[in-house]
């Protein structure tokens, strides 16, 4: 038997590939939302699963150019309050999506940061106001694509239905609500709820889904959270 060693080869063990991770941000300076803790079990659920790291934090000062450059994702699970950052903390934010980071926003993510039209536009709109918890149907309106594939066309689900300002219409929508199935809708039964776009040279997906707790176990509402966050991993 030959010995590789007197030839002067060595052997190396294939290096693992290096996982992606994302960063979980969460911090409230409004309301806080009791699902957030729920939120964030399910997201290292899914880390685990499907084979990435989930850091999490409510620190501002981690959105840095230096450190953003760690991760794959952002992912805003209901942050609220305006002025979140300062505007060194917001260059380095817009310098990650610029660089061509990805961005996932839950729920409260279009209820905080209102002073930035930037951020606005990132998101796709702001929180304006919202009925109580209650069950509405939800269409998709694009039906082939990835990131809902899987649900069903008409979707029967239980939570807080936000409407909508400063909405951006560049956005590609996904799925709609429809105001006839429920009460407090206030945009003229054309209501987004869930959406994603290619913007200033990153990639944003969003959910107006995850108010409540039972989110976070709901197969359907994690099916839809994954695949808009494996979009914007790529």
């Amino acid at each position: 038997m030959l010995c590789t060693l007197c030839f002067g080869f060595k052997i190396e063990k294939k290096k693992a590939a290096k996982k992606p991770v994302i960063l979980v941000f969460s911090l409230t300076k409004g309301y806080h939302h009791a699902s957030i803790a729920d939120g964030i079990i399910a997201l290292k659920k899914l880390g685990l699963e499907n084979r990435f790291d989930v850091d999490t934090t409510t620190n501002v000062n981690l959105f840095t150019p230096e450190n953003l450059k760690k991760y794959k994702v952002l992912v805003f699970l209901s942050p609220t309050g305006s002025n979140v950052f300062n505007d060194e903390q917001k260059a380095a934010f817009k310098q990650y999506i610029n660089n061509g980071g990805g961005f996932v926003g839950i729920h409260a993510a279009s209820d905080c940061n209102y002073e930035w039209e930037w951020y606005g536009k990132m998101v796709g709109g702001f929180f304006e106001s919202h009925p109580k918890v209650q069950d509405a149907k939800l269409n998709i309106i694009e039906p082939k694509n990835k990131i809902v594939k899987g649900l069903p066309q008409t979707w029967l689900h239980k939570d807080e239905w936000y409407n909508f300002k400063s909405f951006n219409p560049t956005v590609k929508v996904l799925l709609k609500v429809d105001e006839t199935s429920y009460q407090g809708g206030t945009m003229k039964n054309d209501h987004p709820i869930s959406w994603y776009h290619e913007f200033d040279g990153g990639k944003v997906f969003y959910t107006a889904l995850g108010h409540t707790k039972e989110c976070y176990t709901d197969p359907l509402f994690l099916q839809h959270l994954l695949a808009g966050m494996k979009w914007a991993m790529k």
